[in-house]
């Protein structure tokens, strides 16, 4: 059995030979598989009685592989939660500021103007007025100052209804939804690139334990 380094899968059977079929060893032909996938290289030595030996890699080597991976795998694990925990936030975004309203005077102010005042009510409707978010620090001082000072709702109502910007969606909190849905987009594509590099990653990890398992110390 040649000792020379061993590159690439085709290679490894070869050098087998028939006495070794994958039918017998899955995990360890699929272990070296994804290990020459990986870019990595291996040399053998024979062995009568059973596998060839791992000369390359050895134990402490293919240790301190392991141990770097495993450091990377925690940084995108965190990097997951963290993206999960945005998506999460941004898809509840109106419905979490739908409750917190409740707990806002400057809402019920707004309704009972609302009832009593027909003038006010009619501008709320044209410039679709973001209530819901009075709990967002960003929402609040609109909504505050719409409620309370007549020309800036005047004016902010025909801003609305003649401004380009408007045009095709007459809504003030248009970007309160342009937002939330970026941060939803942007959360997602970064949970799906991190879901599949901790799939190649845990695969890897299961096969430097396999080839762990098999080499000399």
């Amino acid at each position: 059995m040649a000792r020379g380094i061993i590159g690439n899968y085709t290679e490894f059977e070869k050098i087998l030979g028939a006495d070794f079929s994958p039918k017998n060893d899955v995990e360890r032909f699929d272990a070296v598989k994804h290990y020459f996938a990986m870019g990595g290289v291996i040399s053998l030595a024979p062995n009568a009685n059973d596998w060839p030996t791992i000369r390359y890699p050895n134990k402490r080597q293919l240790q301190r592989k392991l141990d770097s991976l495993i450091e990377i795998k925690g940084k995108h694990d965190a990097s997951l939660k963290e993206w999960r925990d945005t998506l999460k936030e941004a898809q509840r975004y109106h419905a979490v500021h739908n409750m917190k309203k409740l707990k806002e005077p400057l809402y019920w102010k707004h309704v009972f103007k609302s009832m009593t005042d027909n003038d006010y009510r009619l501008d709320t409707e044209k410039v679709k007025l973001p209530v819901h978010l009075v709990s967002d620090p960003k929402w609040r001082p609109l909504v505050k100052t719409f409620l309370s000072d007549f020309d800036y709702r005047k004016q902010l109502t025909e801003t609305v209804e003649t401004s380009i910007v408007y045009k095709d969606n007459p809504r003030v909190a248009q970007y309160a939804d342009v937002l939330q849905q970026f941060r939803m987009d942007q959360s997602s594509r970064k949970i799906t690139e991190l879901e599949k590099k901790l799939g190649n990653l845990q695969q890897t990890e299961n096969s430097l334990n396999v080839l762990l398992r098999w080499a000399p110390p």
